[in-house]
C-alpha cells in the first residue's frame, strides 16, 4: 500500500514538471505573444510553481516513508500527515489541470488570458502556504515523541505554531482556491458560505429582524460573486479577529422560520416534534453496582443557580408515552409537533427498546436542536427510535461546566422518563457531532464518578477531545480551512473555559428564536436598502475591503500589529518565506487550567476516568482540523482496553453531518453514522465486523 502511494506521489509530481515545462515553453516560443504582460507574468508563475514542486518532492517522500506509524491502525489511514499530503496532491492536481488547458489554448481565440494568469497566481500562493504547512509539519514529526500527533510538554511550540497562524497570508484559501481539497459537490455550498459571512459582516448590527438582514446580506453578495479576491481578504479580516457575537449571530440565522422550513421539506417527516423544558428537581437515580440503592442527581447550577433544561423530542412514530398528558406539560409552542399527538386517528406503536440522546453541535457558542433537524429527523425514520435532543446553553453566557451539567441532567431525567419519550430504554446511545461529541463522552465519564448507568454506546462524530491550541498535525488545516481557521477555533475554545468572557445569566431561553422571528414586514424595505448598497458597492467596490469592519474585534483589530519575520517564529529552509498577512489576527492562547481539565479535554483524562465507559464508535473525516483529536482519543481507549472503532471518511470537512443533504458523499457519512449507532442498539449485527472499520 506504502510503495503504490509513494508511486502516486512522484506521478504527480512528474506531471507537475513537465506541465511546468510545457508552458515554459509554450509562452516563450519564438513567435510575439499577444499578451505582453501577462504572459510575462505566467511565466514568472510557472518558474515559482516548479520551483515549489521541486523542493515539496522530497518532503513529501519523507512523510509518505513514515506516516502510517500515526494511524489509528493498519486498516485505518488517517492521520494530519496523510491528509497535509492528500491536500497538497489536490493543489497540485489541480495546478496541473489548469496548466494543461493553458499550454493547449493560450493561443485561441477565446483564450481569457487575464483570467487564467489570475487563477494560476492563485494557485501558486496556495502551494507556496502549503509549503511552509508542510515544513511546520515535519518539525512537529522531529519534536514529538515517536507515533504521537501532539505533545503536551512543548507549549513553545504550539506558541510559535499560533505566531505564525497569525501572520501568515490566509486569504487565498477563500477566493479562488476556496474548498480546493474538498468534494467538487460541496465547494458551491463553500463558496455560499463564505460569500454569504461577508456579505452579512456588512449588514451585522444593524436594526433590523434577522431575516431582514439575512434578506440584506444577499442582495450585497453580488461583488464578492465576481471579485474572489476581494472575497478572500474580506473573509480573512472576519476570521483573523473575530467578534465572537457576529459568528453565533450569523449561524443563527440559519435557525430562521424560512430557513429551517427548508429543512423540514428536505427531510423526513415525524409524527412527534415538540420542545420541552424540564424543571430543575432533583432526581433519584438507582446505582450501577446495585440498583437497591439510589443516588441524587441535583439539577445544573454553575454561574446562575438551578435553571430549567431545554430539549426536543423528535420520533418519526407517535409512540405510547409521547401524547401523556405529562409530556405536553412539559412542550412548548416554538415549532410544536408536525403531527398533532392528540389526533385520534394517528395510530400509536408501543415504545421502543432503544433511546437516542444527542447533543448537538456548534463549538459550544452556536446553533441549538434546530439547526440539526435535517439529519436527526432522517436518523429517527432509518433506526425506528426516539431522539432526544438536548439544547444545552451556550458559551460565552455559560462557559463550562454549565453545557455539561444540563447535558447529564438531561441524560438522568430521559433514564427516569423513558416512558414519557416513547422507549423502555433498554439500550441507551449518546450521539453528537464536534462540540457534542465532546459532551457525549463527558457525560458519560460523569455518569461513571456518580455510580450510575452509563450508556450502553457513544456515537461520536468528529468529537473536540483537546480543548487547546497545542499543536498537531491536523491543527495545521485551520489556516485553510473555511468552516474551522483558528481563530474561530480559539475564540470558541475560550469563551467555553469562560477566560475571555463575564458570565451572565440568560434573561430569556437560550436557542430562542425570538430575535429571528420578529415582525417580517419590514422585509420590503430591507430588500430595497440592500439594492441600494449593492449598487453603491459596484460604483466604488474599494470601500467594502476598507471600511471599519462590523464582523471583527476592533480592540484586538486595532492594535499595531509587530512586524513578524519567519526567524521570530519557526525556521524555514533557506531562501523560502511563506507569504505574509497585511491583516495580523490575534489569537488568545488557550492557556487556561480549565482547558486540562479532563472533563473539558477527555483525551487528557485519567485511565480511572476512561475505564468503564462503553463502546465508542468515532466517525471522523481525512480533511477536518480535528482529525488528529479523534486518532489520539482512539488510541488512547484501545491502550487502556476500552471498546473503540474509528472510521475515516475522505473528502469532506468538519460538521459534515449538518451538510448531510448537500451531496451524496456527505448522506453517505451520516449513514455511517447511523450503522455505528444501530451497533450499538444492536451489538450482535457488528459481530464478524472488523473492530476498527474504515470507509476511507
Amino acid at each position: 500500500m506504502r510503495l503504490a502511494s509513494e508511486m502516486d506521489h512522484k506521478a504527480v509530481f512528474t506531471a507537475l514538471e513537465k506541465v511546468c515545462e510545457d508552458n515554459i515553453c509554450v509562452l516563450c516560443g519564438p513567435s510575439e505573444s499577444p499578451y505582453g504582460t501577462i504572459t510575462k507574468r505566467l511565466v514568472a508563475c510557472m518558474r515559482k510553481i516548479q520551483q515549489h514542486g521541486r523542493a515539496l518532492e522530497p518532503v513529501v517522500a519523507s512523510f509518505a516513508a513514515v506516516y502510517h506509524h500515526y494511524d489509528f491502525d493498519p486498516q485505518t489511514p488517517g492521520n494530519g500527515y496523510r491528509t497535509l499530503v492528500k491536500v497538497l496532491q489536490s493543489c497540485l492536481v489541480h495546478i496541473i489541470h489548469k496548466g494543461r488547458y493553458i499550454a493547449s489554448n493560450y493561443s485561441g481565440a477565446f483564450f481569457r488570458a487575464e483570467h487564467n494568469a489570475t487563477e494560476m497566481e492563485a494557485y501558486c500562493s496556495a502551494l507556496c502556504q502549503l509549503r511552509a504547512l508542510l515544513y511546520l509539519a515535519q518539525q512537529l514529526i522531529h519534536d514529538n515523541d515517536h507515533g504521537q500527533l501532539y505533545t503536551q510538554q512543548d507549549t513553545d511550540l504550539s506558541d510559535r505554531f499560533v505566531q505564525e497562524y497569525s501572520s501568515m497570508h490566509k486569504a487565498c484559501f477563500y477566493g479562488r482556491c476556496l474548498g480546493f481539497q474538498f468534494s467538487p459537490a460541496l465547494r458551491p455550498f463553500l463558496q455560499t458560505i463564505v460569500i454569504s459571512m461577508v456579505s452579512y459582516g456588512e449588514t451585522y448590527g444593524k436594526q433590523q429582524s434577522g431575516i431582514g438582514t439575512a434578506a440584506l446580506s444577499l442582495l450585497t453578495s453580488g461583488k464578492y460573486v465576481i471579485d474572489p479576491e476581494l472575497r478572500g481578504a474580506e473573509f480573512e479580516r472576519i476570521t483573523q479577529n473575530l467578534d465572537l457575537h457576529f459568528w453565533k449571530s450569523f449561524w443563527n440565522v440559519t435557525e430562521s422560520d424560512i430557513l429551517s422550513g427548508f429543512t423540514r421539506i428536505a427531510s423526513n417527516p415525524v409524527q412527534v416534534n415538540i420542545t420541552l423544558t424540564v424543571p430543575p428537581v432533583s432526581l433519584r437515580l438507582p446505582l450501577a453496582s446495585d440498583p437497591r440503592l439510589s443516588t441524587s442527581i441535583s439539577p445544573p447550577i454553575a454561574h446562575w443557580g438551578p435553571g430549567p433544561v431545554y430539549m426536543r423530542l423528535i420520533s418519526y412514530e407517535l409512540r405510547e408515552g409521547q401524547d401523556s398528558e405529562e409530556l405536553l406539560r412539559l412542550s412548548q409552542s416554538d415549532v410544536g409537533p408536525i403531527s398533532s399527538p392528540r389526533l385520534p386517528w394517528v395510530q400509536k406503536k408501543p415504545p421502543s427498546p432503544w433511546l437516542l440522546v444527542h447533543f448537538h453541535g456548534g463549538g459550544f457558542v452556536a446553533q441549538t436542536s434546530r439547526s440539526h433537524e435535517n439529519y436527526l429527523r432522517n436518523w429517527s425514520k432509518e433506526l425506528s427510535v426516539p431522539i432526544l435532543s438536548v439544547d444545552y446553553s451556550l458559551s460565552p453566557e455559560a462557559p463550562f461546566p454549565r453545557a455539561l451539567e444540563e447535558c447529564f441532567y438531561a441524560y438522568c431525567w430521559a433514564l427516569n422518563n423513558c416512558h414519557l419519550l416513547g422507549s423502555t430504554a433498554e439500550r441507551v446511545c449518546l450521539a453528537g457531532d464536534s462540540a457534542g461529541g465532546n459532551l457525549c463522552i463527558t457525560v458519560s465519564m460523569k455518569a461513571l464518578t456518580v455510580g450510575i448507568r452509563v450508556p450502553d454506546g457513544i456515537m461520536a462524530a468528529y468529537p473536540a477531545t483537546l480543548l487547546t491550541t497545542d499543536a498537531s498535525p491536523s491543527r495545521l488545516l485551520t489556516l485553510i480551512d473555511p468552516l474551522l481557521p483558528l481563530g474561530v477555533l480559539a475564540k470558541c475554545l475560550n469563551a467555553y473555559a469562560g477566560s475571555d468572557f463575564q458570565t451572565v445569566q440568560p434573561a430569556e431561553r437560550r436557542g430562542s428564536l425570538s430575535a429571528l422571528g420578529r415582525d417580517t414586514a419590514l422585509l420590503l424595505s430591507d430588500l430595497t436598502q440592500g439594492a441600494s448598497n449593492w449598487i453603491q458597492s459596484f460604483l466604488d467596490p474599494s470601500r467594502a475591503l476598507f471600511r471599519s469592519h462590523r464582523g471583527i474585534d476592533h480592540r484586538r483589530a486595532s492594535a499595531p500589529a509587530a512586524t513578524v519575520t519567519s526567524a521570530d517564529i519557526l525556521h524555514y529552509p533557506d531562501g523560502f518565506e511563506p507569504l505574509r498577512s497585511e491583516c495580523h489576527a490575534y489569537v488568545l492562547p488557550t492557556s487556561c487550567p480549565v482547558m486540562r481539565n479532563p472533563f473539558v479535554s477527555p483525551v487528557l483524562a485519567p485511565t480511572s476516568l476512561l475505564r468503564g465507559l462503553p463502546p465508542v464508535h468515532i466517525v471522523a473525516s481525512a480533511l477536518d482540523a480535528l482529525l488528529d483529536d479523534s486518532v489520539m482519543f482512539a488510541k488512547k481507549l484501545r491502550a487502556v482496553g476500552q471498546p473503540v472503532t474509528l472510521t475515516v471518511v475522505d473528502d469532506l470537512p468538519h460538521g459534515f453531518l449538518s451538510l448531510s443533504q448537500i451531496c451524496k458523499e456527505t448522506q453517505f457519512a451520516s449513514d455511517i453514522c447511523a450503522a455505528r449507532i444501530m451497533e450499538v442498539f444492536q451489538p450482535e449485527s457488528a459481530v464478524g465486523k472488523p473492530s476498527t472499520p474504515t470507509d476511507t
